[in-house]
């Protein structure tokens, strides 16, 4: 009569190799590597610490201009514009931070593009003037959409994050539905206002807790 320790060696070998655990959506290692963070951008460190010199500079000169401010050079309201625009700053800061320590948060792009668009003009809606052309066909759409992501997450200013969100809103309902259902655009868009969440403190830049909201 065999050993009960061969027995059992012999069962536990038979039924071949454990499976894993199913995956929890509340693993913390999980929600480290959310998709919105796996963007991995074109350009390189050097690039990225020079836009972290030139970006630190420009919050120096938003903290001296609220400071003027708030002495009485100023109305509330461009106080407040202020104010705002410098928690802004200052959270893409955090971002280019968290992509240079982790490769999460990169935005696509490190300038700073030119944006105007009114989100309520007096004379009715009007288009928001991008780069890519406004066919919203499927090649269309997903330039459309990616030019979204990329402006949206180089926000510096609360005019960027408050009329970028109105222009994706509106953007958003154009494209046919067998189009506006694909992958690639929706994944751009989806990531455009997870930049924008960021941007306003409603998301927390990763390694760091959430800001406060403005």
């Amino acid at each position: 009569m065999r050993p009960v320790w061969v027995l059992l060696a012999f069962l536990g070998c038979s039924g071949g190799p454990s499976r894993p655990r199913p995956a929890d959506p509340a693993d913390p290692a999980l929600g480290q590597l959310a998709d919105e963070d796996l963007y991995k951008p074109t350009y390189g460190k050097p690039d990225l610490q020079r836009a972290l010199i030139t970006e630190r500079g420009a919050e120096a000169s938003g903290e001296r201009l609220v400071a003027e401010l708030e002495a009485g050079a100023g109305s509330d309201d461009r106080l407040r514009v202020a104010i705002a625009d410098l928690a802004i700053r200052r959270r893409f800061i955090a971002s280019l931070e968290a992509c240079e320590r982790s490769g999460q948060a990169c935005p696509p792009r490190l300038d700073d593009p030119s944006w105007a668009f009114d989100p309520d003009p007096d004379g009715g809606p009007q288009a928001p003037k991008l780069d890519a052309p406004l066919r919203f066909d499927l090649g269309s759409w997903q330039q459309i959409s990616a030019e979204l992501h990329g402006r949206a997450c180089a926000c510096r200013t609360i005019a960027c994050v408050d009329s970028m969100g109105v222009a994706i809103d509106q953007l958003e309902r154009r494209p046919m539905p067998e189009v506006a259902g694909d992958e690639v655009a929706s994944q751009s868009i989806t990531r455009a206002r997870e930049c924008l969440f960021r941007l306003r403190g409603k998301k927390a830049t990763p390694g760091l807790q959430p800001p406060a909201e403005e």
